[in-house]
Order: C-alpha cells, then sequence, then structure tokens
C-alpha cells in the first residue's frame, strides 16, 4: 500500500508543474535571396497559396506564380484593350487567384477553367480607385476602394469569386471627405474568421464581426492630417491583438504618431514606440506561431523588426520592400521596386 502514497505525490506534482513561459527570439539579421528581378515592374501585392507557391499582380498588367520547388517563375501579361493594367490586389481561394486593377476602369480577373484569367466585375466611374482584397473562405470575399458618393468602396462576392456585387452606401458608415486606403501593399484589410478589418487614410477601422453585412467605425490616434498621412497596413494575430502602421511616405524618418496597437479587437488603439524608428512603413505583418509578441514592417527605406509587441523596434536593412508575407516563423517573401526576394530571419545565437 505504500505505493499509494508516491502516486499522489508525483500526481500533485505533475499537475502542480507551470508551463514554460513563452520566450520571444532576438532575430538579428536577415538574408535576402532575390527571386525575381525586372526594372520595370512595381510589385506591391503577393500572395501565398495553400501549397507553399507565390503568386503576385503588378503593374504593366504583368502577374504569376512561383513554384518553391523547382524555383521556376510562370509570368504573363494580362490586357485590356489599349489600358496597362496597373494591380494592386491580389488574393486566393484553394482553387483560385483573383486580382484587381487599381483606377477607372477596376477591373477584377479569375483563373478560368482552361487556367486563363477571365474577367468577372468591371467599375467605371471618376474616381474609383481599389486598394486591397481578401478572403474570408472559398466562397467568400472582400475587396475595398477609396469612397465614392459618400462611403468607402466595397465589393463583396458570396459564390467563390464569381459575381461581386457592390454595397450600397445605405449599409455603409458614411465616409469622411476623401477617405480611402492606401494601395501600398495589399495590407488594408484583415480577416480573423468572421471578423474583418479595413484602415483607412484617415485613421479610421472599419470593424465587421458578420463578414461584412454590418459596420461600425472605430478612431485611431495615428497620424492623420495630411493626405499621404494615415494608416497604411493592418495585421492581427488574432481576434483581439492588432497592430497597424503607417505615417506619411513623403516624410519617411517621421517616427511620431505611426505605430498603434490594440488589445481589444480594434475598439481602442494606443500609440506605441512614440518617437521611435521605425518611421513610416507600408506593411507590417505579424510572425506566425509566435505568440503576437514578434512583429516585422516594411518600407522602401527598411526592415524592422519587434520582439515585444510593437513596444520597440529593431532595425534589420536598409534594404526596400513594399509588401510582406510569411511562410513560416523564419521565412517570408517580399516584393518591391523591381524585385520579389526570399527573405531568411536569423536569431541572435
Amino acid at each position: 500500500m505504500r505505493i499509494l502514497p508516491i502516486i499522489v505525490i508525483l500526481l500533485s506534482f505533475f499537475s502542480c508543474k507551470k508551463e514554460s513561459p513563452f520566450m520571444p527570439r532576438d532575430i538579428s539579421k536577415v538574408e535576402i535571396e532575390t527571386i525575381l528581378e525586372d526594372s520595370l515592374l512595381s510589385v506591391r501585392a503577393i500572395e501565398l497559396l495553400y501549397d507553399g507557391s507565390l503568386t503576385f499582380a503588378a503593374n504593366r498588367g504583368v502577374f504569376g506564380l512561383y513554384n518553391p520547388k523547382t524555383k521556376l517563375w510562370e509570368t504573363s501579361v494580362q490586357e485590356y484593350d489599349t489600358l496597362e493594367l496597373h494591380f494592386r490586389a491580389v488574393a486566393h481561394t484553394s482553387t483560385d487567384f483573383f486580382m484587381l486593377s487599381i483606377e477607372s476602369p477596376a477591373l477584377l480577373y479569375k483563373t478560368g477553367n482552361d487556367g486563363k484569367m477571365i474577367l468577372i466585375y468591371k467599375e467605371e466611374a471618376e474616381g474609383v480607385f481599389y486598394d486591397a482584397m481578401k478572403f474570408w473562405n472559398d466562397l467568400e470575399g472582400i475587396a475595398v476602394g477609396d469612397s465614392l458618393d459618400g462611403c468607402l468602396s466595397i465589393i463583396i462576392t458570396r459564390d467563390g469569386g464569381n459575381i461581386w456585387t457592390k454595397l450600397s452606401c445605405d449599409n455603409l458608415p458614411k465616409a469622411l471627405e476623401g477617405e480611402g486606403a492606401f494601395a501600398a501593399s495589399n495590407t488594408n484589410i484583415e480577416i480573423v474568421d468572421n471578423k474583418t478589418w479595413i484602415a483607412t487614410t484617415t485613421g479610421s477601422v472599419y470593424y465587421s464581426e458578420d463578414k461584412g453585412i454590418t459596420w461600425e467605425v472605430f478612431k485611431s490616434p495615428i497620424v492623420k492630417d495630411k493626405e499621404t498621412e494615415g494608416i497604411y497596413s493592418i495585421d492581427f494575430y488574432d481576434a483581439n491583438n492588432g497592430f497597424a502602421i503607417g505615417g506619411d511616405y513623403t516624410k519617411p524618418d517621421d517616427n511620431q504618431a505611426n505605430k498603434i496597437r490594440t488589445q481589444d479587437g480594434g475598439k481602442t488603439w494606443q500609440l506605441v514606440a512614440q518617437g521611435q524608428n521605425p518611421g513610416y512603413r507600408s506593411c507590417v505583418q505579424y510572425i506566425p506561431n509566435r505568440k503576437g509578441k514578434e512583429l516585422v514592417a516594411v518600407g522602401f527605406n527598411g526592415i524592422d523588426y519587434s520582439n515585444d509587441s510593437g513596444n520597440s523596434w529593431k532595425h534589420l536593412s536598409d534594404e526596400g520592400f513594399y509588401t510582406i508575407r510569411f511562410l513560416n516563423d523564419s521565412v517570408a517573401y517580399a516584393a518591391g521596386k523591381g524585385r520579389i526576394s526570399k527573405l531568411t530571419f536569423r536569431q541572435t545565437r
């Protein structure tokens, strides 16, 4: 019978044993390998597919797919009449790739049955300018553009991207004068489950908890006094913790009121790293599987890293990029002027 007390003691020990605290890494450098180079391209929209392949769409109507296993690109040029199309928004489902051009006419394409892109939505009007696109699931997706007729331009699909419908201003909050989104990195929209956040040029965050059926607007303290200021990029690690970055691309070294964080799902935002670098950045992303502690921000003047949820930042590189997407917690793809690169982040030994 002596074994019973021993078992009780062992069970007590293991039940009281605390889980080891999460320790953020200290990333100290980033290795950059250029995988596509073309001096005529400006790439602001990339997305990773479920199999790890990389897609992009850019200016001059150019779009393409990268296979990391073969390290080969398949690229093409989308033509429409005599226009030279400029794409800054892409998205995907498990079966299709989508790309949306910016100015009027806004043209939204998806992959067809023969692999070629087919036009599925067209919008012509003075002031039309679409900025970003994302999917909730394989059937439902959303794209956002600058305000027209008193509200943001928002189009939604519920059938896998075959039909897109523009939301009426009657069903959207009234936009501030000149309000839109910056088509800088295809990261104006963030989605977690059914929840959706849209970041705007006026520093506002539009929020929907039901996949775009109803909306409300939250204000942020980000700098927004000029047309070139506001939120350029937003990301959420989970339904509560989010980060947004921006500033003024005409004064990229300014670091006042350009970084904000929320811990309540975007209802309230607080300034962080005030007066600290980085200054203007066009894209911010949480590093996956790092408990919301580690983030990377990129812009045309550098790459920066935080391991304390954005309270402080380390400058990793002067190499410029417009946008970034993570494949895992150490490897990402970034795109910018004239190139797309593979980035590998290394921590201090």
